[in-house]
């Protein structure tokens, strides 16, 4: 299930929006159980860290965050090519899309984050969920459409 942070849900009423808030950010692929809300501590293993690129990426700085294409009637999808290596054996889960500021995954009322369920079809972010460490995934597709307010 997607779950936004407190954070993110004020982006988006705010004067950030939804694309301000988590431009040039991340996903983490973890395994196990979404916890039950994005404010909260993230948990199970982290198997990567989806990059523009796959590249080293620096909180705070535009290098290799992950970027949108213009939006359209509320949706915006990904542009560039969003790829990481595992960093972990394991299945993936679930999966936290972060903003570029700095975040250790510690509960927080004013990060912008989105959780999603993580599966190979019919999940909020369909993917392989097989991870190897050291393997190559590259995320095809990504879109959300922003709630309205």
């Amino acid at each position: 299930t997607t779950r936004l942070s407190t954070g993110l849900r004020n982006a988006i009423c705010g004067s950030t929006g939804f694309v301000g808030a988590l431009n040039r950010g991340i996903i983490e692929v973890r395994t196990g159980t979404q916890p039950a809300s994005a404010d909260a501590a993230a948990s199970g293993t982290l198997l990567g860290i989806v990059t523009l690129d796959g590249g080293a990426f620096t909180p705070g700085t535009s290098t290799n965050g992950l970027t949108f294409a213009a939006a359209s009637a509320g949706a915006v999808v990904k542009s560039g090519v969003w790829s990481f290596t595992g960093l972990a054996n394991g299945t993936a889960g679930w999966a936290r899309f972060k903003g570029n500021a700095l975040d250790d995954g510690d509960t927080s009322t004013t990060l912008a984050r989105l959780d999603m369920a993580v599966a190979v079809t019919g999940a909020d972010l369909d993917m392989r969920t097989t991870i190897k460490t050291g393997e190559v995934t590259t995320l095809d597709n990504f879109s959300f459409t922003v709630p309205a307010q």
